[in-house]
């Protein structure tokens, strides 16, 4: 399962959750850190990636041009990237279910813990 971070979340994600996430990358890696969001799903699409965000957009492109990519959306406000990192492993198993699940396109981790399918 590869994840591809947004640009509103710390490129470190990448190396720090390596053990869970090998494939993982960073829209930085790829020229996309000022890309409009449509590229950014585009290559999540193509390169077979979730896309893990902060910010409702992708939201929006799923609901006008569906799935794949999947999006985790993290309704975590404001928070160190340590605790997104925390969050993430607390959710492993609920990410790897959704990943694995062909009708879910969607997974919202509201606050630590706490999943919204």
């Amino acid at each position: 399962m590869k994840l591809l971070f947004d640009h509103h979340i710390s490129r470190k994600l990448v190396h720090n959750l390596a053990d869970l996430f090998p494939e993982s990358s960073h829209v930085t890696f790829h020229g996309l850190d000022r890309a409009e969001d449509i590229a950014v799903w585009s290559f999540a699409r193509y390169g077979n990636y979730i896309i893990v965000t902060k910010e409702s957009d992708f939201n929006g492109l799923l609901k006008l041009r569906g799935s794949p990519p999947k999006i985790i959306w993290l309704r975590v406000g404001n928070c160190t990237t340590a605790a997104i990192e925390a969050i993430i492993r607390r959710n492993y198993s609920s990410i790897t279910s959704f990943a694995q699940d062909p009708d879910s396109s969607l997974l919202e981790i509201i606050r630590a813990g706490e999943l919204n399918l």
